[in-house]
């Protein structure tokens, strides 16, 4: 009797925790055109280094320049993990010295994942995912009234087909600039 009412007491908590996530319906992020099939990043900087990636533009928007690290915008995980790689470290840098930067400027960090496992599992997953690069931002020093998480779970696929590759391209966190 008292693990059925433990077991109900965790299930209550696990929903409440849930329901307590926002979820906004955005537009679909742009496809990242620099992902290789693999979710990878198809050009490494080898070194970790953020050098080349002024975020003062003087010739116009720093976010939607396609040649600033700044308009990149996704960060792939393996299967079933949310650590941040060490190949996406300089962007989350890039983007927390951004916010930095512009006080004013707000984020928001749609976790996402892969097709594979229940409903409930991906939208937890896809929550740590976005926390992870939220307190990767806190650590570059982004202040956390700036970013707003939020998991999307396997509801916002990039690719529909049921393949590794496809599969890499939906394990990722989306950042979206507020305004954008």
């Amino acid at each position: 009797m008292s693990k059925r009412l433990f077991g109900m007491i965790a299930l209550a908590v696990f929903l409440a925790a849930c329901s307590s996530t926002k979820v906004k319906e955005e537009p679909a992020p742009v496809k990242d055109s620099s992902v290789n099939s693999q979710g990878s990043s198809a050009s490494s900087s080898g070194s970790g280094s953020t050098s080349g990636t002024d975020t003062s533009n003087v010739s116009g928007n720093p976010l939607t320049d396609p040649n600033n690290i700044l308009s990149k915008r996704s960060i792939y995980f393996d299967f079933n993990k949310d650590d941040v790689k060490p190949e996406y470290r300089p962007l989350v840098e890039a983007h927390a010295k951004y916010l930095k930067q512009h006080p004013d400027a707000k984020i928001m960090i749609q976790g996402n994942t892969d097709d594979r496992g229940s409903r409930e599992y991906n939208l937890a997953l896809g929550q740590r995912r976005a926390v992870s690069v939220k307190n990767a931002m806190n650590v570059y020093g982004a202040s956390d009234n700036q970013i707003e998480t939020v998991s999307y779970g396997k509801e916002k696929p990039r690719c529909a087909e049921a393949t590794e590759t496809c599969w890499a391209q939906n394990r990722r966190a989306d950042i979206l600039y507020s305004g954008e």
